[in-house]
């Protein structure tokens, strides 16, 4: 019974923390009203082979992007290196690293990074450059603790610094995220909850000088990405040499509409996994290309290598994007102990 209040309180504190900011108008599109939005680019290739449906299934370095509470059920100290060739020639990376303060206790630090390559600066009288160059540059910075409260149950938490630059004008801001994992005790069911990118809203700082010579140094403030994840995860079937894992989450972000993620996970003989994962819109059909989600399916693959001082895991995830083509993400981790 003990065990059950602590969950059930925890999850309550969560939900009515952000019931304001992420809960109303469920279902509608809202796109548009939030900024920030590179922190909801997935990172690694697992979890953007299973179409990123993590909450519940990441179980290693990387759930210091998926879900907090995670980190502490990989019982060694990791480094994670992940890029990402996302949309329209931007690069996406994240680099994270763990370390156990005692069983039942890990810390982590992890960096997310999106940028292009340098731009040249154009005016009106001058449309083939001014000999000037300019950059987009994404950057966020976070410390994750991370504590198994029970033998069923951890909880976990990321303080993120996030800063976003376009030439003079810069975003910043300090983000949280919020996590709870839970062992059902049926079977290997469990069930992850995670509040991404909670926080106050931002406004842009800097000043924009004009031809005319007028300038503007006030801008409009919007809401971070703020995004309530639940996410179901078992395994159907396992033997010695194999394991199938399912895992089924809903996604409520704050600026547009509901979407479902479904992922499944072959694994053969502990070195080689096999990757697939449908994404849908709530009201979008499963049977059809998708109407209402930028992207829909994915797959992936990766290869776990053991070594006398060290594991090393490969992974490769394919992400289809209906309109814009295809995404391709590579991650390595490593434990050091």
């Amino acid at each position: 019974m003990k065990q059950i209040f602590i969950n059930i309180l925890v999850c309550l504190v969560i939900v009515e923390g952000v019931q304001g900011q992420i809960l109303p108008n469920l279902g509608g599109q809202r796109a548009g009203i939030s900024s920030l939005q590179f922190l909801k680019i997935g990172v690694g290739g697992r979890g953007s082979g299973m179409a990123e449906s993590m909450a519940a299934v990441a179980n290693d370095v990387s759930a210091l992007y998926w879900n907090p509470a995670s980190v502490v059920l990989d019982s060694t100290d990791n480094v994670f290196l992940a890029h990402g060739e996302w949309l329209i020639d931007l690069k996406h990376d994240f680099l994270g690293m763990t370390y156990h303060i005692s069983t039942a206790d890990v810390v982590g630090i992890s960096c997310i990074s999106l940028r292009t390559d340098d731009m040249p600066v154009t005016t009106v009288t001058q449309p083939f450059g001014t000999g000037t160059y300019f950059r987009y540059s994404d950057l966020a910075l976070g410390i994750t603790y991370s504590r198994k409260m029970t033998s069923q149950f951890s909880f976990g938490t990321t303080i993120r610094y996030v800063e976003e630059n376009l030439d003079i004008v810069k975003i910043q801001a300090v983000l949280f995220d919020l996590g709870t994992y839970y062992e059902t005790g049926l079977g290997s069911a469990r069930i992850g909850v995670v509040v991404s990118n909670f926080g106050a809203d931002v406004a842009p700082k800097g000043k924009i000088k004009y031809e005319d010579g007028a300038s503007l140094s006030t801008f409009q403030s919007f809401s971070p990405p703020t995004v309530f994840k639940v996410g179901f995860a078992f395994e159907p079937y396992q033997a010695e040499q194999q394991r199938i894992t399912t895992s089924i989450q809903l996604n409520h972000p704050n600026d547009n509409a509901e979407d479902v993620r479904i992922g499944i996970e072959y694994r053969f003989e502990q070195w080689l996994m096999v990757r697939t994962g449908i994404k849908r819109t709530i009201g979008d059909s499963w049977f059809i290309a998708s109407q209402k989600s930028a992207d829909d399916y994915s797959f992936g693959i990766g290869v776990l290598i053991p070594l006398s001082f060290t594991n090393i895991a490969f992974d490769y995830g394919y992400t289809n994007f209906n309109d814009l083509g295809a995404v391709h993400r590579i991650s390595c981790s490593m434990s050091y102990r």
